[in-house]
């Protein structure tokens, strides 16, 4: 996984975090769900670049 990938799933996953953060205190659960879905998307294409990396050695 190249740094620069790395660098963008780091920040969409603090992004997120950020997001759920505010959801809860501002009692705003759409955002909160937005929030936790950034994550999980993070999560995602991390995995993705790890299997990439796997295969790639």
């Amino acid at each position: 996984m190249g740094l620069d990938d790395k660098i963008k799933n780091a920040a969409e996953e603090a992004k997120g975090k950020v997001k759920q953060a505010t959801g809860k205190a501002t009692d705003d659960q759409q955002l909160q769900t937005e929030g936790k879905a950034d994550e999980a998307k993070s999560d995602l294409k991390q995995a993705g670049e790890k299997v990439k990396d796997a295969f790639s050695k």
